[in-house]
């Protein structure tokens, strides 16, 4: 099984984003990838790395994979396949669709001090965002 850690982090909130994906493979490899997502809410950008997530497993057709997420709401959401917040309900029916692509899916709450790689790939984001922006 795939083991996929996500976390979405904002220099505010709303605020400069970014996304960050730690993957560790069955064979003990692992990948790094960072996404700067321009400005938007902490729980937004939470969101969008894990749809990022979802489409790095559905292009590299990674289909069983178990998810970690230091969000308690997009934990939540997921699970429940419902945003309490309507401002999340878009965000979250995509990364139900990609979810349903894939043979098996879980998503688990983690601490965020068991969350520490991609909590750096995703604040390494927003750094890239701000170099973005500067060009």
């Amino acid at each position: 099984m795939i083991e996929v850690y996500i976390d979405g982090a904002s220099a505010g909130d709303p605020g400069i984003s970014g996304a960050g994906v730690y993957v560790k493979m069955g064979d003990g490899t692992t990948h790094s990838y960072r996404f700067p997502i321009g400005s938007m809410s902490n729980h937004e950008a939470e969101f969008n790395a894990l749809i990022h997530a979802l489409e790095l497993c559905v292009t590299h057709n990674w289909r069983i994979v178990s998810f970690r997420t230091d969000s308690q709401a997009v934990e939540s959401a997921v699970d429940k396949r419902y945003a309490k917040d309507k401002r999340y309900t878009p965000l979250l029916e995509k990364a139900l669709s990609l979810a349903d692509q894939l043979d098996l899916f879980f998503i688990k709450w983690i601490p965020s001090k068991q969350n520490k790689k991609a909590d750096e790939l995703a604040r390494q984001a927003i750094q890239l965002n701000k170099v973005q922006l500067d060009d």
